[in-house]
């Protein structure tokens, strides 16, 4: 590892720290309490989850901009499958594979028409939208409660367990995603891709296969965090999760990723996500109106993206 990227990750670190004490200053002691505490982690998975997909289409070179709008249709066909009498794992595959199917459209539309990712995210994430809100017609959907609506929460039916199960999800799929861009071809294939695209398909790369391949596994991811907002609601919410892709990429550029392609890390990206919660969760409780927790993470977005503007011109 260079010089160059020991800094740029220990400046990640030091941004959370930084953080975290300017909120714990502002806020007071209860800031770190336990059940605080808990609060950050259970609104940190469901980004962090979006996040992974997002970490792999980043490093490709692309963008998906449908994350918010597949997580909410994830949370709808997961309580229309639990209200029509599905099991809970039905329900939740249910859900990840309607995102996942998602996911296969935008890799198609812009490998097939070779449309640029945002143009064909942008629209995208208006027709999932538009359809999540079709299905639900356009109001909540109560659902009966399962497991599903204890996966965030820890003591669930007298566990003893530190994190609540929808945590040590978030961690198993990090590391499952960590291994694959750092151990599998299909990992340096998607680096290679993102560093020079023209190279990679000379050097024998399928590129139109590995993109493909990229944004269904990411939606997927999607509505696994999907699942997590669901069971965080109780019920499916055809109109949530509205710009939370701001957030999930922010989280993926803050944590080392480039816009650019061929650069990103996990660790960096949930230590990213971790950034974007506090800073939503601390403007809240500080009493901040919501036109200021705006400008904070709006500020935050343009920061990031400058931020890899100058990574990008340093290398």
């Amino acid at each position: 590892m260079t010089a160059r990227a020991l800094v740029d990750r220990g400046s990640t670190l030091v941004g959370l720290v930084l953080v975290a004490a300017i909120f714990g200053a502002l806020v007071g002691p209860q800031f770190f309490a336990p059940a605080n505490l808990e609060l950050m982690a259970r609104q940190t998975a469901i980004v962090g989850m979006a996040a992974l997909g997002m970490t792999m289409v980043i490093v490709a070179g692309g963008i998906d901009l449908s994350v918010g709008s597949v997580i909410a249709l994830s949370t709808v066909v997961i309580a229309l499958l639990l209200k029509g009498h599905r099991g809970p794992w039905a329900a939740a595959l249910g859900g990840v594979a309607a995102s996942a199917i998602c996911g296969l459209a935008n890799g198609l539309l812009i490998t097939r028409l070779r449309v640029v990712p945002f143009i064909v995210t942008l629209g995208t994430m208006l027709v999932v939208r538009g359809a999540a809100k079709g299905l639900a017609d356009e109001r909540r959907i109560e659902a009966p409660a399962t497991w599903l609506n204890d996966l965030l929460r820890s003591g669930a039916h007298g566990t003893t367990a530190i994190l609540p199960p929808g945590i040590w999800l978030v961690i198993g799929l990090a590391l499952l995603v960590s291994g694959v861009l750092g151990y599998t071809r299909f990992g340096r294939r998607l680096f290679a891709i993102g560093s020079n695209e023209r190279m990679a398909r000379l050097c024998g790369v399928r590129v139109e296969r590995c993109k493909v391949a990229v944004y269904a596994a990411a939606a997927a991811f999607a509505g696994a965090g999907g699942v997590l907002q669901f069971s965080k609601l109780s019920v499916g919410d055809p109109t949530v999760a509205v710009g939370l892709e701001l957030d999930v990429i922010a989280a993926v550029i803050i944590g080392g990723g480039s816009l650019l392609g061929g650069r990103g890390t996990v660790a960096g990206t949930l230590v990213g996500a971790t950034i974007m919660t506090l800073i939503q969760i601390g403007c809240s409780q500080k009493g901040l109106p919501n036109w200021v927790q705006q400008l904070v993470t709006g500020g935050i977005i343009i920061g990031a993206v400058a931020l890899d503007r100058v990574r990008s011109a340093r290398s």
